[in-house]
C-alpha cells in the first residue's frame, strides 16, 4: 500500500541537467493515484518542456507570475496552500541558496515561501559544487527551518566525475516519500480484517436465500483503513463494489465460506470489523437438482416444506475468547489488546454511546458497528 495514494503533490523543477528525470517521477506518482501539479523555473525549460510535464501530470504547468497567453495571474499562494507536500526535484545550488535566504525572484520560490505543508528538496549538482561550504550552509539552514533533505545519490555525474551530487532515481524518490509518510500513518503496519456484503445460502442450483446488503459500509471501512496505512484483508460476499488493488480481497458466497476465511485470518489480525450481513438461516438440506415448483409455492392451500437451520457459525466463532484472553462479539468493531493505546480506559471516546452498547475488558474495547464511524473519527482526530 502506498502512503502517496490520493495525495496532492506539488513538484518544483529547476534548471539542471537532471531535470530530464522529472517526467518519470510525475508518471510514477500518477500511477499511485496521486494528484500532481508542476511549477518550474524559466531555466528548467531548457532541460524539460512544460508540454511534457503537463501531459504526464494532466495539469497545466506554470513558470511565471502571469500566463503568456492571456496575462492571467498564476496564484503562488493558492498553489502553496493546495499541496499536501512540495518537492523540489531537482534542486540546484542556485535554488537552494534562494530558498535558504528568501530571495524571491521567480514563481517557484514565491510558491515555496507561501507553502504551509512539508517541503522536500533533492539536491542535484556536480561533486565540488555539492561539497562547497556555501551549498552545505544552504542545506543546513533549510533543514533547520523544517525542510526535509532527500540526500543525493553517489554515482557518475554530468562532468564525468564520480561522487555525491547525482539526482536520485524517481523510484528511489517514491521509496523515500513512502517511507517518510508511512511512519506518520495511524494504522501503519497493522493488520485489519473486515467482513462485508451479504452471504447467499443455496436451496438448489437456481434458488437461494440472501438479503439486500450492498457491502458499501465494509468496503468504505476497508478503503479508510488502507488510507491510514493498514494492511487490509476484506472478506466479501457478492457485491458490485470495487476495491483498491492494495487490499487483499477474498470473495465468498456462503456463511460457511466466510467462517473458514475469518478463522484463517483472525489470529494474525490486530483489528477485526464484522460488517457483513450474514444470512440468518440456511437450508437444512441442499438439493443438487432443481426442486419442483410445487414444493416452493402454494398448491391448493398447501405449502411444500423447506427446513432451515440457523446460521450461527460466525457468531459462535466471534463470541469465543482468543488465546490471549481477550474476547470479541459478533456485529461489533473490535480492537485486540495493545493496538489502540488511545482508547485504553478512555471513556471520552465512548461518551456518545450508552453503556449497554459498550463492553470493555482491560485494553479491549468493542462497540456496535453502527457507532463505528463517529468513534473512529474521535480516535483519529485526537
Amino acid at each position: 500500500m502506498s502512503s502517496l495514494r490520493e495525495k496532492k503533490i506539488l513538484i518544483g523543477v529547476t534548471g539542471g541537467i537532471a531535470a530530464y528525470k522529472t517526467p518519470i517521477l510525475v508518471r510514477l506518482l500518477k500511477k499511485l493515484n496521486a494528484e500532481v501539479k508542476v511549477v518550474m523555473t524559466e531555466s528548467a525549460k531548457e532541460f524539460v518542456t512544460p508540454l511534457t510535464l503537463s501531459t504526464t501530470s494532466q495539469n497545466p504547468v506554470v513558470s511565471s507570475f502571469k500566463s503568456d497567453d492571456d496575462s492571467t495571474w498564476n496564484n503562488h499562494v493558492e498553489l502553496g496552500l493546495w499541496a499536501d507536500f512540495f518537492i523540489i526535484y531537482p534542486a540546484t545550488a542556485n535554488t537552494l541558496f534562494k530558498m535558504a535566504n528568501g530571495n524571491c525572484d521567480n514563481l517557484l520560490i514565491a510558491t515555496y515561501l507561501s507553502c504551509k505543508s512539508k517541503v522536500f528538496f533533492s539536491p542535484a549538482m556536480d561533486l565540488d559544487m555539492y561539497k562547497h561550504k556555501s551549498t552545505k550552509d544552504s542545506i543546513k539552514k533549510l533543514e533547520s527551518i523544517g525542510n526535509i533533505l532527500i540526500p543525493p545519490a553517489h554515482g557518475e555525474l554530468a562532468s564525468g566525475l564520480v561522487g555525491e551530487g547525482r539526482l536520485p532515481e524517481p523510484e528511489d524518490i517514491i521509496n523515500f516519500l513512502n517511507s517518510y509518510f508511512s511512519k506518520k500513518l495511524r494504522l501503519s503496519n497493522k493488520n485489519i480484517l473486515i467482513t462485508a456484503g451479504p452471504t447467499i445460502e443455496k436451496i438448489d442450483p437456481v434458488r437461494y436465500i440472501s438479503n439486500h446488503s450492498s457491502g458499501k459500509m465494509g468496503y468504505a471501512l476497508a478503503e479508510e483503513a488502507l488510507s491510514l496505512g493498514a494492511n487490509v484483508s476484506l472478506i466479501s460476499g457478492p457485491t458490485n463494489q470495487s476495491v483498491s488493488k492494495e487490499i487483499e480481497l477474498m470473495k465468498i458466497e456462503t456463511a460457511d465460506e466466510m467462517y473458514k476465511n475469518t478463522i484463517k485470518k483472525f489470529e494474525t489480525s490486530d483489528v477485526v470489523i464484522m460488517a457483513a450481513a450474514v444470512s440468518d438461516f440456511k437450508p437444512k438440506i441442499y438439493s443438487k437438482n432443481k426442486l419442483l415448483t410445487l414444493t416452493a409455492v402454494q398448491i391448493e392451500g398447501r405449502y411444500g416444506a423447506l427446513s432451515l437451520n440457523e446460521n450461527s457459525l460466525v457468531n459462535e466463532f466471534v463470541e469465543k475468547p482468543k488465546g490471549d484472553g481477550s474476547w470479541i462479539n459478533g456485529g461489533y468493531f473490535v480492537c485486540n489488546p495493545g493496538i489502540f493505546d488511545l482508547i485504553k480506559n478512555d471513556e471520552t471516546v465512548f461518551e456518545d454511546y450508552p453503556l449497554s452498547e459498550l463492553a470493555k475488558n482491560n485494553n479491549l474495547a468493542a462497540w456496535k458497528h453502527n457507532g463505528f464511524w463517529k468513534a473512529m473519527d474521535t480516535i483519529r482526530d485526537k
